[in-house]
């Protein structure tokens, strides 16, 4: 690999561990850590926001994608998330406003211990996934843009996350974050010119590329695009790594306008990796980019070996460095939402009932490390697609935990048993349908999850409600 481009990415690493230091700096609480002192505006939200969850599949996900069996329909495992976060910011407010630092704290203090402990376990399980899955897509960039083993990639890439997230808490996570928005829409732009100009032009492209990849629908068909847009809502509305930014907003009006400017960055940046596949594809049927790379180490390979062919060494260096900003801009999120949750919501309340703030913090970045050590060991061992294992993470911790979340803001009857039921029937459900122990019409396991943990929530609330008759939270 070129010692330019290698050097850019050195130096980019380099200032992620700089600003895990710096942020270090400025934790004075546990609620530093956790939310950042709660004084996140609505541009610092957006970037954060908008950073977590493009990751892996957003970006080397939807260019295998396109290069594959979706074509320019890819676009839609992001416009899914741009609409997902239009509809989060009509419960913005409620969120921000809940004053919790985690899902978990919620659940505890609006139904009471046993809903906490179970959403608690429910939602740390898919972060080890989730974490994993962004350390295997920097990986990749890694190994393709130096050589080195994949498997040397994920400790390398494990350590430097862990490390400046451990430091710097959501404080460092936000900074990071920031500046990796600007990374990874800005260097997988770069390549497009490099790449159309590579492949003859934008014309040349659609002459050998199939009709069918042109749609922008057929290849992922309605009925996935549909399943996205909920699966998203059900996620991201309970996703610790997603509300912990609405918690972290410094008003409601912040939290609802770094939504909105979240989905406007997904609406821009949806067409670039999708584009970027059909270009390698359509370069790979005229022979201009040898397939034998891609053929053999799999179509998640595609972008990076694009780049290579296309790209001068400066902007081949930026755009890897893009690749794993969007990798790492999720994994630290994941990361910090794990050992919150950990730290916040089984340590203080099982273990450690009089732990004061310090501890709790120092607590959470014991868990953060554990937590990298074994999403790096599921890591080295994934053979699974990117987007397959984020979708069935994402569905699990979503399938019981949605509807007593959301509705718990508004509806006074909600109650403990209603929780209790809707979250084991529905991430019972899921995990049947997804693992096809049972069928469910053909529908994606989130739909099942869903509906089965509404109908019990609404049943056994309605029949033994909340003795309180509120939706206020009860006091730590």
């Amino acid at each position: 690999m070129n010692p330019i481009a290698l050097s850019i990415v050195i130096i980019y690493l380099g200032i992620m561990l700089y600003i895990g230091w710096y942020s270090s700096k400025k934790i004075e609480s546990n609620e530093d850590f956790m939310v950042a002192g709660r004084r996140l505006g609505p541009i610092m939200m957006a970037g954060t926001l908008a950073a977590t969850e493009v990751g892996g599949g957003s970006s080397l996900g939807v260019v295998e994608k396109a290069y594959g069996e979706w074509g320019m329909s890819s676009i839609w495992y992001v416009l899914a998330m741009g609409v997902t976060f239009v509809i989060l910011s009509f419960v913005a407010p409620k969120l921000r406003n809940s004053l919790v630092k985690t899902v978990p704290e919620y659940f505890r203090r609006r139904y009471g211990e046993a809903p906490g402990f179970i959403t608690a376990i429910i939602m740390i399980l898919p972060l080890i996934g989730l974490t994993a899955i962004q350390f295997i897509a920097s990986a990749v960039v890694l190994s393709v843009m130096t050589g080195i083993s994949y498997k040397t990639a994920v400790v390398i890439v494990a350590i430097i996350v862990t490390i400046y997230s451990v430091l710097g808490g959501l404080w460092s996570v936000t900074l990071t974050d920031f500046i990796q928005m600007f990374l990874i829409v800005g260097g997988m732009m770069l390549v497009v010119p490099f790449a159309l100009n590579s492949a003859g032009g934008w014309s040349n492209v659609v002459s050998t590329l199939p009709a069918e990849k042109l749609s922008l629908t057929e290849g992922i068909g309605w009925k996935t695009i549909i399943s996205l847009i909920v699966m998203y809502t059900a996620s991201f509305a309970v996703g610790q790594e997603a509300v912990q930014r609405y918690y972290a907003a410094k008003d409601e009006k912040a939290a609802v306008k770094g939504s909105l400017i979240a989905a406007g960055v997904y609406l821009v940046f949806a067409f670039i990796p999708a584009i970027l596949g059909l270009i390698t594809f359509s370069m790979v049927q005229n022979g201009t980019i040898d397939a034998t790379n891609i053929m053999t180490n799999g179509a998640r390979y595609a972008l990076p070996t694009l780049a290579v062919h296309t790209m001068p060494p400066v902007l081949v260096g930026l755009l890897f460095a893009g690749l794993i900003s969007a990798t790492m801009s999720s994994a630290d999120s994941d990361l910090l939402g794990a050992g919150s949750i950990f730290a916040n919501d089984i340590y203080k309340i099982y273990i450690n009932k009089d732990a004061d703030d310090k501890k709790v913090l120092r607590v959470t970045q014991y868990v953060m490390v554990v937590i990298g050590i074994l999403s790096m060991i599921v890591a080295l061992t994934n053979t699974n697609s990117i987007i397959n294992v984020l979708m069935f993470s994402f569905t699990l911790r979503a399938g019981g935990a949605f509807f007593p979340y959301i509705l718990g803001h508004y509806w006074k009857k909600a109650s403990w048993i209603g929780t209790i039921s809707s979250l084991l029937v529905g991430s019972i459900a899921v995990v049947l349908v997804e693992k096809n122990i049972v069928s469910f019409f053909g529908l994606d396991p989130i739909f099942p999850g869903l509906l089965f943990s509404l109908i019990v929530f609404v049943l056994f609330s309605t029949l033994y409600p909340n003795k309180s008759d509120s939706t206020e939270l009860s006091s730590e």
